[in-house]
C-alpha cells in the first residue's frame, strides 16, 4: 500500500513522523499550548503528561504502519512547533486534514504551507479522492487555512461530530478539494 514521504521539508520548516524521542518536547509544546488549544480541541481539557506524548507518538506509529491516520510533526529550526494529519475519518477514497500550533507559530503561513504539502501527499496517493478540513464555525484562524489552499466550503453541521469545546459555536464546517 502506497504511502506519504516521510519527511517534507518547506521553506523554514520541516514535517516529520513523530518518534519515541520527542515525547518530553511534544509534551512540552502542548502544555505550553492548552491555553490556546482549548477552546478548539475537545483534548486539550485537562493538563497533558508525557505519558500522553507516548501515547500520542505510539498511535501515530501504529496508525502509519495500518494506513488509518498519517501524522507529522511540524518543525522549525529542530523544535516541535505543532502537529498534522492525513486521518481517514470520512469515508472511502477520502482524508482528512488535523492540525494545531502552538501559538507562538501563527499567522506566519506556516500552517497553510504544512495542509498544503500534506494535500499534496494525500494526492499522491491511487485511492484518494478528496481531501477535507473540518473545523468549528467560530475558529477564524482555521478557516483560514483551507480558504488560502482553495478548498471549496461544502456543508456544516449541526450537531458537531464530537462534543463541543468551550469556545466553540457547535457548528462543524467542512471543506474539501477534489481531484
Amino acid at each position: 500500500m502506497p504511502r506519504p514521504q516521510e519527511r517534507l521539508r518547506l521553506p523554514g520548516a520541516l514535517l516529520r513522523r513523530p518518534t519515541s524521542a520527542d515525547a518530553a518536547a511534544l509534551q512540552r509544546v502542548v502544555t505550553e499550548s492548552l491555553e490556546h488549544l482549548r477552546p478548539w480541541m475537545p483534548w486539550a481539557e485537562g493538563d497533558y503528561p508525557v505519558s500522553a506524548a507516548v501515547e500520542f507518538i505510539d498511535t501515530a506509529t501504529r496508525h502509519w504502519h495500518s494506513g488509518q491516520s498519517y501524522t507529522y510533526l511540524i518543525t522549525t529550526g529542530g523544535h516541535i512547533a505543532g502537529t498534522i494529519s492525513l486521518e481517514q475519518r470520512i469515508g472511502d477514497g477520502g482524508l482528512e486534514i488535523g492540525y494545531w500550533l502552538h501559538p507562538e507559530h501563527t499567522g506566519r503561513g506556516l500552517m497553510t504551507a504544512a495542509a498544503r504539502a500534506v494535500t499534496e501527499q494525500a494526492f499522491a496517493l491511487p485511492e484518494v479522492r478528496r481531501v477535507e478540513i473540518w473545523h468549528d464555525a467560530a475558529n477564524t484562524a482555521s478557516r483560514r487555512i483551507p480558504e488560502r489552499l482553495g478548498f471549496a466550503c461544502v456543508e456544516e453541521h449541526r450537531p458537531p461530530r464530537f462534543a463541543p469545546a468551550p469556545g466553540r459555536a457547535g457548528v462543524d464546517v467542512v471543506w474539501r478539494m477534489a481531484r
